[in-house]
Parts: C-alpha cells; structure tokens; sequence
C-alpha cells in the first residue's frame, strides 16, 4: 500500500504538511513569561531564515512527573495568559498538552493545537474532548502502542468532527529505563493520511534514569532526526529546546541547546532534499 502524499493540517490560514517540513520546538515546561518570549523569538528567527513553518511548544503542567517532588510548571492560568503573548506579539501558532477532558474548552481559547500526552493516547473522553474543539490535534504515540494502533486515536478524533489530526512518534518502551525508536514506523502512521512527526527530544528519555527524575543523552538526537527524516514518511519534526538544558526544570538531559538548532535544522533539510532528489 503506497503512503499517501497529500498530509497536513489547517492552522488558521496555513497549511502544515508533507510539502514543506515544519517545526514543533519550545522548552519542556513553561519557567518565567521573560524567557518563554526569549525562546519563542529565537525560534521564530531560526526558523524564518530556513522558510520553516514554526508552531510553538510549551507545556504549562506535566502532570506524568516522575516524583511528586518534580516542578510541573506554572498551572493553566498563568501558563496560558504566557502562550497568549507568544501567539500576539510574535503572531507564532501555539501547541499545549492536555491532561483532562474539562481543560479543553479553556485551552482552546488561546492555542491552535491540543497535544494528547503519549501516556493519555488511548484516552477516549481526552481525545474526543479535544477534537470536539475545532481546534488541531496532536496525538503523541504512546510508547506501549505499535505504530499501526494510532489509526484508532486517529478514527476518535475524525468520527468527532475534527480532521485537523497530527501524530507524533517519540519512541517505544523496550525494557526498563530505555526507548527505541523503529524507522519503518513512520510509514506505517503516515497510512493514515495524518501528518507525521518525530519528536527527538522525547526520543532519547531514559525513563526513570535518575531515580525521581527522568534521564536521556541529548548526544543521539541528531542521528536519531536524520534516520527518521531519511525514512520519506516524516512531515514535521518536535525538538524541546533551552537556551540552557541543563537548568530546565523538567526533561533537562534530553533538550537541544537552543543555539545548536539552526545547524541541525540545515542538516535534516539536506537530508529531505536529497530523499526528494532520489525519487524524482
């Protein structure tokens, strides 16, 4: 069965998809409103230069910590009131996660697209609360399912009235404390006529490495980025990215240092060019 060309999504009046790759970046969590605007800048003028389509990530809760110990951000209010001057000042299109159906409605008054957590993907109410939004969808895929069971997260959000779905891939459960990522995967999850992303970042987590915490090696999202854009089937890529990983509060060994983004970015744009070239 050959994968279908024609995937993207509606943000406003922009398409996000399988002709032009795209950008999900921003920090883990969402530390002080300065900072959030500081990233979100750098990023839009990295992204600018290279004619990447940017939507910009930030969570204002995680809610699946390791530890009851571990920071979750500052809340819903105070986070969203943050994303809504990234989206008004810097005019970026906004990606947050959801945790519970009530949060939905509220969330979707300030960003263009509701993430659904890897661990809350097979949530039936979750994601069929965000879709009955309008508003897109990214479904990230949870590391217990296999690539071809997100056609069913996919069918709750589209027989909810919502097309606008994206689905994320960011590893697989292999044993304790360790991810892999399977390339032919993304082939499988782009059959679904949804456009595919890989997010890196969460790609290389050690789950539970550090005992309260989660680890990673930040070392291997480069190659990881390059294999998976070289399969063809990637549309758009997911990086957390910091200006300084290792204060972040959450997820700190497996963020991209935000100058070191441009450079990789030139390399998987390469990388995409010459599996366009290939088939041309």
């Amino acid at each position: 069965m050959p994968i279908p060309t024609a995937r993207s999504i509606t943000i406003g009046n922009r398409q996000f998809g399988s002709d032009k790759m795209f950008l999900i970046a921003g920090p883990c969590v969402l530390e002080r409103e300065d900072l959030t605007l500081e990233i979100a800048g750098s990023l839009r003028d990295i992204c600018a230069a290279r004619d990447i389509p940017l939507i910009f990530k930030a969570s204002f809760d995680k809610a699946n910590r390791s530890s009851l110990d571990s920071g979750r951000g500052p809340g819903m209010q105070t986070g969203l009131t943050w994303l809504a001057r990234v989206g008004e000042e810097l005019e970026l299109p906004l990606l947050t996660d959801v945790h519970l159906p009530e949060q939905c409605v509220a969330v979707a008054e300030v960003v263009d697209v509701l993430q659904i957590p890897a661990f809350l993907s097979r949530q039936t109410d979750l994601l069929v609360a965000a879709a009955r939004c309008g508003k897109a969808v990214n479904i990230k895929k949870g590391q217990f399912l296999a690539p071809w069971d997100m056609q069913n997260a996919v069918a709750k959000c589209i027989e909810s009235g919502n097309p606008n779905v994206l689905v994320t891939e960011r590893g697989s459960s292999f044993g304790y404390g360790r991810l892999v990522v399977d390339m032919t995967g993304f082939a499988e999850m782009a059959r679904h006529s949804t456009p595919v992303v890989f997010d890196a970042t969460h790609a290389v987590q050690q789950p539970g490495a550090l005992g309260k915490t989660t680890g990673g090696d930040r070392r291997s999202v480069p190659p990881l980025a390059r294999a998976a854009v070289a399969t063809g089937a990637v549309d758009g890529l997911f990086f957390e990215v910091h200006p300084d990983p290792d204060s972040s509060p959450s997820d700190a060994p497996n963020i991209l240092h935000l100058d070191s983004l441009g450079e990789l970015l030139d390399e998987l744009l390469a990388v995409r060019a010459a599996v366009a070239g290939s088939r041309a």
